[in-house]
């Protein structure tokens, strides 16, 4: 698989990724043996970057690619965990003292003396214009605890801040064929700064998999059923921001110009990497086949312009309305 390098981190990963949010939490139960099977399933087609969080099931996520990569020695993967989401939002808790309780726990839920990446995992946003943090996060890395920092982050204004700090080696935010404005000035900013970007939420929770329709139910346990309000975290992380019967729609649509020997899901996964700018893009995956299947969309060809004319043409008429304007 096509590799590029990560930003400011100077490494080179695939630009296929694997989420792992799946094997933590929320998105109903996966066992830790199915788990261990989509991580090697992902390696053995390319993978070489795991997006992790300690908040995924409490570190439960972490702990899983822990036991891959000791079970695996030698292997090829750049693990980029977050940190910052176990405790209140409150903009008083990033501090250095935090940030070394976080990436102590996080060190050994890998079993890893120091962490390839760590981002700041969407913290409130006062949190990205504040230079204690960054001389913090800096101090980490002087003191070889963490090897690189970046963010993940809601909205463009707290990507641009963040790029604008010359310690950040990479932003991850969501962009999908439902979010297209990180096209207009993040992507840009990041690539004229050298500052890596890892697309997350590619296919907009499922919804641009085609799979789902008006009457489909999730588990009560999953983020699906219980976010749809914004009442557990940032609405925009389900479904996009999206309405789901909207989204639903959408997706239908959108999938009637997906070229032949594509699933709908590998299109949206291919549309993502092939923006200008993008590093990685980091689908999840509950299973062998998912992963086996998303990691191949990195090997597919340009995708013809009436795929590209459709994801513009259907955003600017039913999707930029929600969430344009909102992150």
């Amino acid at each position: 698989m096509e590799q590029r390098i990560l930003g400011r981190t100077g490494r080179p990963v695939s630009i296929i990724g694997l989420g792992t949010w799946q094997l933590g939490s929320d998105w109903g139960t996966v066992s830790e043996t199915d788990a261990l099977a989509v991580l090697d399933a992902a390696v053995a087609s390319g993978v070489t970057l795991f997006d992790t969080a300690d908040v995924y099931g409490d570190g439960r996520s972490e702990q899983v690619i822990g036991k891959f990569l000791a079970a695996n020695p030698g292997v090829d993967v750049f693990t980029a965990t977050k940190m910052g989401r176990r405790e209140a939002q409150d903009p008083a808790n990033f501090t250095l003292a935090k940030f070394r309780e976080w990436t102590d726990r996080s060190r050994k839920n890998l079993g890893v003396d120091q962490l390839d990446l760590v981002q700041l995992h969407c913290p409130p946003t006062p949190v990205f214009s504040t230079d204690a943090v960054y001389d913090a996060l800096d101090t980490l890395v002087s003191d070889g605890v963490i090897s690189n920092y970046g963010v993940s982050v809601e909205t463009c204004d707290e990507a641009l801040a963040a790029i604008a700090r010359p310690g950040t080696a990479s932003v991850q935010i969501i962009l999908n064929a439902f979010r297209l404005k990180p096209l207009e000035q993040v992507l840009p900013a990041a690539k004229e700064a050298g500052v890596g970007i890892i697309a997350r939420v590619p296919l907009a929770s499922g919804l641009l998999s085609n799979r789902y329709t008006p009457t489909t139910e999730f588990a009560a346990d999953d983020h699906r059923t219980y976010n749809r309000d914004g009442s557990a975290f940032d609405v925009g992380e389900t479904f996009a921001g999206v309405d789901f019967s909207t989204g639903v729609r959408a997706a239908a649509e959108l999938a009637g110009f997906v070229p032949e020997g594509l699933t709908a899901a590998q299109a949206a996964i291919a549309w993502v990497s092939q923006q200008d700018g993008v590093t990685s893009v980091i689908p999840g995956a509950r299973s062998i086949e998912q992963a086996r299947a998303n990691a191949a969309a990195g090997e597919t060809g340009p995708l013809p312009t009436a795929y590209l004319d459709a994801v513009r043409s259907i955003y600017d008429a039913d999707i930029k309305s929600q969430v344009h304007s909102r992150w």
